[in-house]
């Protein structure tokens, strides 16, 4: 497959994505001058994040997920997370030994939130799971399982990481469990894991409980993923604990699998390097057999640990690029860094780098950046030259070869695609979309001029390249981008002037940005599906068998998107911008701020933060809790309405360039 698609890419121009592809071949095929043979440094082309399953395949049917197995095996992905069907597994379980359907319908989360439930940072919370939820994710796993193999790649399992429900304690008194600390601002009602004591007669027995049935039912191909601490800080920093508690997780999966093999998300040592020191990090590595343990150094294009670890003290690892968190759309990508980073990481000192690793939280955006990286799979060196490399991209996904594009392209690699340092964390933190304040960060590590060129540049190749799907795609991103910039200037304006008491000014920039330029982007969003609020929803409640479920389906998709959890406890980490989300709950909160400013202006009183917050709130449950339908269908033309918004709205010397 990844030779096709090699010669698809390479010989016929083409361009397979997430958004759409553009397979218009030549006549004749282009011959193929002799034998062309590739192999790859590395043994492991690696996808997927635990989050990955919750934010982007929550809702998916067998016809998105056959498209997705297709698209790795198309860009030579050959280990592949595929936990699906896990739940009805631990029903089965948990009922055999003893808890009843009550306790496990009250320990699992909704279908939203079941990446946080599998790592133990969650429970309860969006629940419960119907019945029909897990016959049809059975189902699902089936297909999943058949079309990965058949295509060669290595399904990766889950496992037994050490969490149990509550309820484990009425059936076996003598449990020795420990109460881990609250995750993510949820109080203990959903948070607060129960972590089974590593000696504890137990731990192997569920272990191996769940790993027979679950290779039973699903056959199984020896790697196996599970995450005890991610996230979570153990409830001991002594090594013996911590090499104790990974050994009980390895020899669990060897009971059942002599030739197990544990992938394991090395988030838990960036997230948290002031409690994993040597010692605790050593303990974990050496906890298990050497080469039994498959780590991911998962956040490897900004904060790789390997090289901190001396390359995990002899373990074999992925280099992996997360590049996004939450599914937020933004164009956002370190290509420089990534494009450097897996061959210095083969190249480090008694290296035991054994694969590329794409590990989004969630996909469906920012295509270029994960094009790159596929490829990086296949190379033993960089890509010699970014900006022509970009150029060709272009022209690959367009089918057509225009100076305009390729330039904006060009302007895009050099802005908000070359991020460096501590600002590449990758998450989306304009002001559009976060909860408005006096203290908001408008900074950004790019010129935004080059943000509002590249839109006149595209603009400008439009007439060109209006058949193509993927640059209309392109235009409203850009488009989508240039005013996500314009709000943080508008915001600055509105800000400055409260503060300079001046409510004319306030009124002014606050009253452009709250009811005109959120207005206009909502419009631009709505005529491309992938940008529809509608889309999103309508997935949620298809899943489901009946009307009360596809209201619980859509309540998590909603919460998920915004709240998170019933307070705001992570209030929107998974932003996305999307018709329907921007105008009934972005564009509320700038209006009640607008006017909260303007009212504190106008009563020469301080303006509350405070009281705000609880007042926004309010609007905020209310969008969650809303029963509004949106349109599932894409609406007016993207490139007349981005024309359209681009002479209202670009600054002046993008728009005089015009």
């Amino acid at each position: 497959a990844a030779g096709l698609h090699r010669y698809l890419r390479d010989f016929c121009g083409c361009h397979v994505a997430w958004s759409g592809v553009q397979l218009r071949l030549p006549r004749p095929l282009p011959a193929v001058p002799g034998e062309l043979t590739e192999a790859s440094p590395y043994r492991y082309r690696y996808y997927q994040n635990v989050c990955t399953h919750s934010y982007s395949f929550v809702w998916w049917d067998w016809p998105r997920w056959e498209r997705e197995i297709d698209w790795m095996a198309l860009h030579g992905i050959n280990l592949a997370l595929a936990w699906g069907g896990q739940e009805a597994i631990w029903q089965r379980v948990y009922l055999a030994l003893g808890l009843t359907q009550a306790e496990i319908d009250e320990y699992f989360t909704g279908p939203a939130f079941l990446a946080w439930g599998r790592m133990g940072n969650l429970h309860s919370w969006g629940g419960p799971l119907p019945r029909a939820w897990h016959l049809k994710q059975l189902y699902l796993q089936h297909r999943v399982l058949d079309r990965m193999r058949a295509l060669g790649m290595t399904p990766v399992l889950p496992a037994f990481a050490g969490h149990v429900p509550k309820a484990i304690a009425r059936v076996f008194p003598q449990v020795s469990v420990t109460q881990l600390g609250s995750w993510g601002h949820f109080n203990c009602s959903y948070s607060c894991a129960f972590l089974l004591a590593p000696g504890d007669p137990l731990f192997p027995l569920i272990g191996s409980l769940f790993l027979r049935e679950l290779t039973r039912e699903f056959d199984t191909d020896h790697i196996y993923g599970a995450d005890t601490f991610n996230e979570m800080q153990p409830p001991s920093s002594d090594p013996a604990y911590l090499a104790n508690a990974t050994a009980a997780v390895f020899e669990a999966m060897a009971a059942v699998d002599p030739d197990a093999v544990w992938l394991l998300q090395g988030w838990l040592f960036q997230n948290q390097p002031e409690f994993w020191g040597p010692a605790q990090v050593g303990a974990v590595l050496g906890a298990v057999p050497q080469g039994r343990l498959l780590v991911l150094d998962l956040f490897a294009e900004s904060q790789p640990v390997y090289a901190r670890t001396a390359s995990f003290r002899g373990q074999p690892f992925i280099w992996c690029m997360l590049h996004n968190f939450g599914g937020n759309h933004g164009l956002f990508g370190a290509l420089e860094a990534v494009n450097q980073g897996p061959a210095a990481a083969r190249l480090f000192p008694n290296s035991t780098m054994v694969g590329t690793g794409i590990a989004p939280e969630g996909i469906g955006q920012n295509e270029v950046v994960y094009a790159l990286m596929a490829e990086l799979g296949w190379r033993k060196d960089p890509v010699p030259d970014l900006s022509a490399w970009v150029g060709r991209f272009a022209e690959r996904r367009y089918g057509a070869a225009q100076p305009d594009a390729a330039a904006a392209w060009r302007l895009l690699l050099r802005s908000v695609y070359n991020c460096s340092g501590e600002a590449c964390r990758g998450h989306n933190r304009s002001p559009l979309v976060r909860r408005p304040s006096l203290q908001m960060n408008t900074t950004v590590w790019y010129n935004r001029s080059d943000v509002f060129e590249a839109w006149r540049l595209l603009l400008k190749a439009s007439p060109n390249l209006t058949a193509s799907p993927a640059f209309r795609y392109d235009l409203l991103d850009v488009t989508r981008q240039a005013l996500q910039e314009l709000v943080s200037l508008y915001y600055e304006e509105a800000r400055a002037a409260y503060l300079q008491q001046e409510l004319v000014g306030l009124l002014r920039a606050g009253g452009l940005l709250a009811y005109e330029l959120l207005p206009a982007l909502d419009e631009v969003l709505a005529s491309d599906r992938h940008f529809l609020l509608g889309s999103w929803l309508a997935q949620a409640r298809a899943a489901a068998v009946s009307e009360a479920q596809a209201d619980l389906y859509e309540l998590n998709s909603r919460y998920q998107l915004t709240l998170w959890g019933p307070e705001g406890n992570i209030l929107d980490y998974a932003n996305k911008q999307l018709a329907g989300l921007v105008a009934h709950y972005y564009a509320p909160r700038w209006r009640l701020f607008v006017e909260s400013l303007a009212d504190s202006l106008a009563r020469a009183a301080p303006f509350q933060q405070r009281r705000f917050n609880r007042d926004v709130f309010r609007l905020e449950q209310a969008f969650v809790l809303s029963s509004r339908r949106y349109r599932s269908q894409p609406q007016g033309d993207t490139v007349d309405l981005a024309r359209r918004v681009f002479l209202k709205f670009a600054p002046p010397r993008a728009a005089g360039a015009s």
